[in-house]
């Protein structure tokens, strides 16, 4: 009998289009005969499961099931396709957690961990894996782009703490140009992350567990037509995306072995992108930041790293979703 799985989507933050995204192009590539799936689009004015006549079907937040015909519907695991809040920073996985739901992604305190970029290079350089080195600001407390400037060199990356697809970040080369950059970054988050600019490689790189090994994907090199990976970059053209990297086997293997260790050192769960950056001078790769959910759109990294790897996203997504009943 087929597993019934809940694909979500959708989400509370910018995001959420993005989700939407992803989540068409998984449910084009699961495998029929394995699972049946059901698409929920979870946003702020509802939960909701999106049936193919287009009928919007409430989900039952207390055990989160769905009632079609008269029938009522429990899932057997989900699958995670919504990048933001609430399903990158932990908070469904705590929900699905209470009700004993395996899933996709990584736990709850990985996820709220990980969708925290200040508290992801911390933990990473405490256990020894080379990050930039940063400032952490809050919005409730005043600081000079002056004294900014005094802790790092410039250029910086001025980032919001939260969040991804680069949504509100910059590249700050003049210190005229700071304050601007932490405008626009406060506009998106109550802290914001200033990280000095490493010259180097820009690797990605997807890692995923099956049958509870840690497996790494084909690496993507990324060059920016952009100043560096930013939105635009990532969704509209604006880079080109190398898979598998042009990069010598001791450099790959480096960046694998990196990943590999960013994975286990966060034990992460299910399918997650890392970004480094190699920097050639000293032979080191430095980790930027873990996605956790990572894009699954056409455009996107995995599905080429997938593609490279010889797979098709089909026995993939079956490996993804397969991991949740493993050793269970």
């Amino acid at each position: 009998m087929k597993k019934k799985i809940a694909l979500i989507t959708g989400g509370y933050s910018g995001e959420a289009v993005i989700s939407y995204k992803s989540a068409d192009n998984i449910e084009k590539n699961l495998d029929n005969d394995k699972w049946e799936t059901f698409k929920i689009d979870i946003n702020p004015q509802g939960w909701n499961y999106l049936s193919s006549a287009g009928e919007k079907i409430p989900v039952d937040k207390n055990d989160f099931s769905i009632t079609i015909a008269g029938q009522k519907i429990n899932f057997d695991a989900v699958l995670v396709g919504l990048h933001g809040t609430p399903g990158e920073d932990g908070k469904l996985q705590g929900y699905f957690d209470t009700l004993g739901i395996p899933y996709t992604s990584c736990d709850t305190a990985t996820s709220a961990l990980t969708f925290n970029k200040r508290y992801t290079v911390a933990v990473a350089a405490f256990a020894g894996i080379h990050v930039a080195k940063s400032v952490h600001l809050f919005k409730h407390i005043p600081v000079t782009a002056e004294s900014i400037l005094t802790a790092l060199k410039l250029p910086v990356f001025v980032k919001p703490n939260n969040g991804g697809s680069s949504i509100g970040m910059s590249k700050v080369k003049e210190p005229e140009a700071l304050q601007a950059a932490l405008d626009k970054a406060f506009a998106e988050d109550d802290q914001v992350l200033v990280e000095e600019f490493i010259k180097g490689r820009e690797l990605t790189i997807g890692v995923f567990k099956s049958k509870g090994e840690i497996i790494a994907l084909p690496i993507t090199e990324i060059l920016a037509k952009n100043e560096f990976f930013d939105y635009e970059a990532k969704y509209e053209g604006a880079s080109e995306e190398i898979t598998p990297a042009k990069c010598d086997e001791a450099i790959a293997e480096k960046i694998r072995a990196a990943a590999k260790k960013v994975y286990a050192v966060f034990n992460c769960n299910g399918l997650v992108r890392i970004d480094f950056i190699y920097e050639e001078a000293t032979g080191n790769p430095y980790m930027l930041e873990i996605n956790t959910v990572p894009g699954q759109s056409e455009a996107s990294i995995v599905p080429q790293q997938v593609a490279a790897m010889g797979w098709t996203l089909k026995e993939f997504y079956s490996a993804l979703l397969e991991e949740c009943f493993y050793k269970k």
